[in-house]
């Protein structure tokens, strides 16, 4: 099951379930459109993967299935992958 994770590692932007703003890649590192299309260009920059809209998952699923609330951010900023 997906994690949901809160935010962007980029720019730690709240990105809350029902977002269509979050992309994630194939480990669930997940950022936000803004950071993924201007910065990524759609590839996550820790496993070198694509980046794809992250499906919403829907509101009566989240009391037995709820978002995580661990935010992940790097520390040194987002930079494109090699």
């Amino acid at each position: 099951m997906l994690e949901l994770r809160p935010n962007c590692e980029c720019c730690d932007k709240d990105l809350p379930p029902e977002s269509r703003e979050a992309v994630i890649c194939t480990f669930e590192c997940t950022f936000c459109k803004t950071c993924a299309d201007n910065i990524l260009k759609m590839v996550c920059p820790n496993c070198g993967g694509n980046l794809v809209e992250r499906p919403i998952r829907p509101k009566e699923l989240l009391a037995h299935a709820p978002a995580s609330t661990k935010r992940v951010l790097k520390e040194e900023g987002c930079v494109a992958a090699n």
